[in-house]
């Protein structure tokens, strides 16, 4: 591989202004767009030597013919020109948005004559505003069924408004007091704009201005013994009220904020975008991010700010976000042109703010789990990605059985590694294996010691196999080998099953390691190949480059879950081990039984802790006296 890319631009031909710049195919088409406050700055990091580069920047630059930029007055102009040219050419190697189509939207359709309120999961409805999105589709029908109770506006459909307003008959949701348009002959059009302007005011703020206006007019016409009118706002009260009360307040009632959580890996992210109004949060927009080249989790909010504020789309006063992008003032002078004011971005660093950026970035860290379980849950997804496996690996057949090994140590101590296994694309925890590593020098050195013993029980009869068996849930096993294997009374045959394919957690050393093992135990027909967790590359034995996987393979979804998997386990099995460890010298204290030795580990929290702990402060747990505290800090201290 040549280290200079031919189309290279000669050194001081690129300027230094603030610009947009476009990576070329050989036909011509856009594969990458970025701006840049210093274009030759920027540039010049694509250019450096191919080794340094990042393996899916190098591909991007390895599979362009051509590079161009643009000068621009001001940082400002460049985000602009950036936006408009990736919505233009839709750039491959830009980040890829996937917005969650499962969640209902509550639109009003203000391009009408008569806007009507209305269900709907398509989002091009002509000058529509949308609420939402709602978790569960009851919950908008929900909502609907109050708001009009207090702000009666249209709900039927277009042909029942156009039947009725031809014929002077209501339209039959009017004539059971389900439509207050004019349909229902209640009320004029200019009438119904009026009141569809205060839903849509109430929607999008919450604003309790109208609380305050229902109650000021219920009492009046208490006062005057209207008490028809005052029963009619106290139901249209108590229907706002309810609105209110279904979102919780998280942030001061005058607050409009957007906030985005966000969690991502090499090759994706979730996004959690946090609608808030009135200081309560009005909806959830969900969004998955396929990332092709390098991002930062700055740069990676910038792309999402510019995708979440498009044309037509309201921004509010304050958008909180986990990490300020570099160009943070110009992205809010940017914003702020289309919202006509004042536009804050900030970092939620502390209190409410920064409890509800926790909930989002959670629930974030759970979109993206759920994204990659469905990939490989499905069996199209499944079948896909052992044909892409067995196509990229070149093996003979399509591994049906493959088995992971992870190696995990405490600073060097307590180490441990585990074996999963997936058949057919899915987990088999039944088969799951743990090991405990008497002595080893490093992971290179465990790796290998692990395969062997693993590679020795293949093909072996039920009666011998001397398999550590652990169950995949609480990671309990009943004994432990003389050797320091973990195995249970009932032995499972399913040890000696051969696998199509070896997988381990790490890089070329821990690929070469795993090699020499299968070459010592004679199984060099097994395959055989790591994936590195930083680059996410797939390394095989003997290789000195490794194999990348496009970013949508269903079969690097399959080994990031398989590795994911077993570092799970081997953690899971290690703080097994490290509570037995600490229960047994505990147990070698004279007085101390099984009830206070639980009591100990719930107060401290951590082992450690309670080997740093006084005598003082153990003696502060309860059912622990001075004598019994002094004899458990010196058993503890003496070994």
């Amino acid at each position: 591989m040549a280290e200079v890319l031919p189309y290279k631009p000669k050194p001081g031909e690129i300027p230094t202004n603030p610009g947009v710049y476009r990576f070329r195919d050989a036909e011509g088409r856009v594969l990458y767009v970025g701006k840049a406050k210093n274009l030759r700055q920027r540039l010049s990091n694509y250019f450096a030597p191919l080794r340094t580069l990042h393996e899916r920047t190098r591909r991007m630059v390895t599979t362009a013919a051509s590079v161009e930029w643009t000068v621009v007055a001001t940082d400002v102009d460049s985000l602009q020109l950036e936006y408009m040219w990736i919505k233009e050419f839709d750039p491959p190697f830009n980040v890829r948005y996937k917005d969650d189509k499962s969640y209902p939207f509550l639109a009003v359709t203000l391009g009408d004559e008569a806007p009507r309120v209305l269900v709907t999961r398509n989002r091009k409805i002509p000058r529509a505003r949308y609420f939402g999105p709602y978790p569960k589709v009851w919950a908008v029908h929900e909502t609907i069924d109050l708001m009009i109770k207090a702000f009666p506006i249209r709900t039927c459909s277009d042909s029942s408004y156009k039947r009725a307003m031809a014929t002077g008959r209501p339209c039959f949701p009017g004539q059971i007091g389900k439509c207050g348009g004019p349909c229902s002959m209640r009320v004029t059009i200019a009438e119904h704009r009026a009141i569809v302007d205060d839903f849509v005011a109430f929607m999008a703020g919450g604003d309790e201005r109208f609380t305050k206006e229902l109650t000021k007019r219920m009492l009046a016409a208490s006062a005057a013994m209207d008490y028809e009118s005052a029963a009619k706002y106290r139901d249209q009260l108590a229907s706002i009220e309810a609105v209110l009360g279904k979102s919780a307040l998280v942030l001061p009632a005058d607050e409009d904020a957007d906030l985005f959580g966000i969690a991502e890996d090499e090759l994706a992210a979730a996004v959690q975008h946090f609608v808030i109004r009135g200081g309560r949060v009005r909806g959830v927009r969900a969004t998955m991010i396929e990332k092709e080249i390098d991002i930062s989790g700055a740069e990676l909010v910038d792309q999402i700010l510019q995708r979440a504020y498009g044309e037509g789309v309201d921004v509010p006063r304050r958008l909180l976000v986990p990490a300020l992008p570099d160009d943070a003032a110009e992205l809010e002078q940017w914003l702020r042109e289309r919202r006509g004011r004042k536009v804050e971005l900030a970092v939620a660093q502390r209190g409410q703010r920064a409890e509800l950026m926790r909930t989002a970035t959670l629930n974030a860290q759970q979109a993206l789990i759920r994204h990659k379980t469905r990939r490989t849950s499905d069996y199209v997804a499944r079948t896909q990605a052992l044909t892409d496996l067995q196509e990229a690996l070149d093996l003979d057949a399509a591994p049906l059985r493959i088995e992971c090994f992870d190696i995990s140590h405490l600073s060097g101590t307590n180490v441990v590694a585990s074996m999963v296994v997936f058949e057919d694309g899915l987990p088999r925890t039944d088969q799951y294996r743990s090991f405990n590593i008497a002595e080893t020098t490093d992971d290179t050195d465990s790796m290998y010691q692990v395969l062997m013993r693993r590679l020795a029980h293949l093909d072996r009869p039920e009666d011998d196999e001397p398999a550590s068996v652990i169950d995949a849930a609480t990671g309990e096993a009943s004994a432990v080998t003389a050797e320091g294997e973990v195995i249970t009374a009932k032995r499972k045959p399913r040890f000696a099953y051969r696998p199509q394919l070896l997988l381990v957690d790490g890089g070329k050393p821990q690929v070469e390691a795993a090699a020499r093992a299968l070459r010592d135990a004679g199984r060099t027909e097994i395959a055989l190949c790591g994936i590195a967790k930083r680059l996410e590359e797939i390394w095989l034995p003997g290789e000195d480059y490794p194999v990348i996987l496009p970013r949508t393979s269903e079969a690097l979804y399959l080994l990031q879950r398989l590795r994911d998997e077993a570092h799970r386990f081997a953690i899971v099995h290690q703080r097994k081990r490290r509570k037995r460890d600490i229960t047994t010298v505990l147990a070698e204290v004279p007085g101390l039984g099984a009830s206070r030795i639980k009591a100990l580990l719930k107060h401290f929290g951590s082992v450690t802790a309670l080997r740093g702990a006084s005598a003082e402060e153990i003696q502060e747990v309860p059912g622990i006296g001075p004598a019994l505290a002094t004899g458990i800090h010196s058993h503890l201290s003496s070994r």
